[in-house]
């Protein structure tokens, strides 16, 4: 796994420093039940500032919307035999939007777990309506 290292955010009076912010993403991970975190493979965890006007309108995500984390992969659910030596799988978590969300330090440790489970799902070849009916 690699995470990335940039600056602190600060929203509705409440700071982090990107490094904290992914210690966030770490306990995510280590809090993942071990039937589903053994299976996780050639993944990379980045923390990204904001995604880019292009990605949102990519994603179809509107004026009003915004973009917590994204999983960019093939899932596990569509890989063949033929599936090896390829760039590791990305989940891409957004700093900016996840602490806009708002709260205080214990809600955005919940909230980043929340992102990050969510993404795993997609890895495993969860649906947004399969993850939504899930929660």
């Amino acid at each position: 796994m690699k995470l990335t290292k940039r600056h602190s955010f600060g929203y509705h009076g409440f700071s982090m420093k990107k490094d904290e912010f992914e210690a966030l993403a770490v306990e995510a991970l280590s809090r993942l039940p071990e039937r589903f975190a053994k299976k996780l493979e050639n993944i990379d965890i980045v923390v990204e500032d904001e995604p880019s006007r292009n990605l949102l309108r990519e994603m179809h995500v509107g004026r009003d919307g915004t973009l917590l984390g994204l999983y960019q992969g093939v899932p596990l659910s569509r890989r063949g035999f033929y599936y090896g030596n390829v760039l590791p799988d990305r989940i891409v978590l957004y700093i900016g939007p996840i602490l806009r969300e708002g709260g205080n330090a214990e809600d955005i440790a919940d909230r980043v777990r929340s992102v990050v489970i969510h993404e795993i799902g997609h890895y495993f070849g969860l649906s947004d309506e399969e993850l939504r009916e899930l929660e």
